[in-house]
């Protein structure tokens, strides 16, 4: 079936759109920018803690349900600490892709003059319905078409393939935050369903002591094999590029990537682009996260053996694993 990203991504605070300038999910999309980067090195400035439920209150068969529990199997898979759900998370996320519905526009803020505006920014919108002032919150945006009619499963499993394929829009997966709000709307086109998605995630804290972690990791399937829609594209691709692979530390981390190869099961070397904090011309990543992609696609359902090396607050450290890609367009 022909799947339509109408999607755009638009770097760290996380969004896909339905114009595709970003990164999206299924037989193509789109997302638009990301979640925007946090300060350099810094976690919560203050002692405030979100209140975030213990177990999901999302409906039993929901888009949201299923994009909630796909993003966290694939981040505890890799070590990533599991998301909780953050009622006012929720409620921003759910504003915000129910505006991209109502203006026909995927973008990471908001304009105050047109219809459901309920703040400019991620954060803004956060506090707006209730979330700690004090506490950091970003989020992604986007969204998709297809020529047939899915399942509620379906729609939300494609919103987060679409996010993980986009390289500022992968933090969703990779980032040291605790509470995740998702928002899920659909509209008509031509007949069949239109997607319009949006995530907001919040509370760094730091995660693990293995620093840096990796997404995908050793045994990690499913991944889309290429995307060509993310805002702002990536530096040096052309058309379509591979999926993207993040390199995570804790917030205070300075991470920096020197070298990334990927080996198919033929032999076939890739040499991927290294993009990290200091390097990276849209000043999209933070310091502790660093991304390394190939410029042209991989294949599909290929095994591909990465290797990476960098270092970590000036230390040096390597990477070594095997994933899986899918057959997903993003």
């Amino acid at each position: 079936m022909k799947h339509k990203n109408i999607s755009a991504l638009t770097a760290v605070s996380f969004a896909a759109a339905v114009a595709l300038s970003a990164c999206g999910g299924g037989g193509g999309g789109g997302n638009s920018s990301g979640a925007a980067a946090p300060a350099s090195g810094a976690s919560n400035p203050t002692t405030s803690t979100p209140t975030n439920l213990t177990s999901p209150q999302y409906a039993a068969t929901s888009a949201q349900l299923a994009a909630f529990n796909l993003l966290n199997q694939q981040r505890q898979q890799c070590g990533f600490p599991a998301l909780q759900e953050n009622d006012a998370l929720d409620k921003a996320a759910q504003a915000h892709a129910q505006y991209s519905a109502t203006n026909n526009v995927v973008s990471d803020n908001e304009v105050a003059s047109n219809a459901g505006f309920t703040g400019v920014t991620y954060a803004d919108r956060a506090v707006h319905f209730g979330y700690p002032q004090d506490v950091y919150s970003g989020g992604v945006t986007g969204g998709f078409y297809t020529n047939a009619k899915w399942t509620e499963q379906q729609y939300g499993e494609q919103v987060i393939w679409g996010y993980l394929a986009g390289v500022y829009h992968i933090a969703i997966a990779a980032w040291p935050v605790t509470g995740v709000g998702i928002g899920h709307v659909e509209t008509a086109f031509n007949g069949f369903p239109q997607v319009w998605s949006s995530l907001s995630i919040g509370d760094l804290k730091p995660m693990t002591a293995n620093a840096p972690l990796t997404f995908p990791c050793q045994g990690t399937s499913g991944v889309a094999y290429k995307t060509g829609a993310e805002t702002p594209t990536p530096p040096n691709v052309s058309g379509t590029w591979g999926t993207p692979i993040a390199v995570t530390g804790n917030p205070s981390d300075t991470v920096i990537l020197t070298s990334g190869t990927l080996t198919d099961t033929a032999g076939n070397v890739v040499t991927l682009q290294l993009l990290y904090s200091s390097n990276d011309p849209n000043k999209l990543l933070p310091a502790f996260e660093g991304v390394a992609y190939s410029a042209t696609p991989l294949s599909p359902n290929m095994p591909y053996t990465a290797a990476i090396s960098g270092t970590i607050n000036g230390k040096a450290f390597s990477r070594t694993f095997t994933f899986t890609t899918g057959n997903i367009v993003a």
